[in-house]
């Protein structure tokens, strides 16, 4: 079956969906007494490409289709990008309401990708200004060796990513948020190539109105980090909620879509029509619960 029908046939099953629970409620937003007083700073667990401070509440099950085309430079023989496709599939599920773990599957490098989030403070009225949670995660690269006749290890296949996402709501519209961020690769592909990369993140979410929001994102690679042609991760996106679905729509220079890959690997130059649009379609659902 074509990848491009597959996707439009899950795309059209999600937005049909129409008795499922509110996706708000699944990351805490139906919470009483002193939980009220918290504050939700994003709509979805991811800003763009990148975690947000969010957790999925407990007993949720939050399933998530990532998907962008090619990058708009690629011409017209490819339709500016369209003929061709990136995708993740990703689950998450609550565990509590301050931990949740995920596992997910990107056609780039056919890497499977496993998570953990655990939030450390929540914001909240009239107490913490902030929030913060930790995200670790690990990939696995499952492409064929590229030399299959040497000793290969399967260690070479894992990387790992550390962030501790710092965001605060300002008033009722804005909110910001900071990741530094540490990746390490087991196996590099150059010598000038670092192990361990350091980065800084910033993201930020603006309500434009009630169901609709305009977001950023932005990587910064600290110098001597990574080899020559790593580029700073740009993207750049908006947030459609509508009811128990998040639809985000975005632009971004980055081919990957989970952490390793879009904090360090990204190529695309904005300023070269290296641009690729995506989507990221949110569906919650509650296990076990009526």
């Amino acid at each position: 079956m074509n990848r491009n029908f597959l996707i439009l046939l899950l795309s059209f099953f999600i937005a049909s969906s129409g008795y499922g629970q509110d996706l708000m409620n699944m990351l805490g937003k139906d919470s009483t007494s002193s939980e009220a007083r918290s504050i939700e700073t994003f709509r979805s667990n991811h800003i763009i490409l990148g975690q947000s401070v969010e957790t999925i509440d407990k007993g949720n099950l939050n399933f998530m289709i990532s998907h962008h085309f090619d990058k708009l430079s690629s011409g017209s023989y490819n339709f500016f990008g369209l003929d061709m496709s990136t995708i993740r599939f990703g689950l998450d599920y609550g565990i509590s309401n301050w931990l949740s773990v995920g596992i997910g599957r990107s056609t780039y490098e056919k890497t499977f990708d496993g998570n953990l989030k655990f939030r450390l403070l929540r914001q909240k009225k009239g107490g913490v200004p902030f929030s913060v949670t930790y995200y670790g995660g690990m990939a696995v690269n499952s492409l064929q060796w590229a030399v299959p006749g040497r000793k290969n290890y399967f260690t070479s296949r894992l990387s790992y990513v550390n962030q501790l996402l710092i965001s605060s709501r300002i008033g009722t519209e804005l909110s910001l948020q900071l990741m530094p961020t540490h990746v390490h690769k087991n196996l590099v592909a150059l010598k000038i190539d670092q192990n361990d990369i350091f980065a800084m993140g910033g993201g930020m979410s603006c309500k434009i109105l009630k169901h609709l929001s305009v977001n950023a994102e932005y990587y910064y690679l600290l110098p001597g980090q990574a080899a020559k042609e790593a580029i700073n991760s740009l993207s750049l996106g908006i947030d459609i909620e509508t009811g128990g679905h998040i639809f985000q729509l975005f632009l971004t220079n980055s081919h990957p879509l989970f952490e390793r890959g879009f904090i360090t690997e990204t190529q695309g130059k904005w300023n070269k029509g290296d641009i690729y649009f995506g989507f990221n379609l949110s569906r919650a659902f509650a296990i076990g619960k009526k």
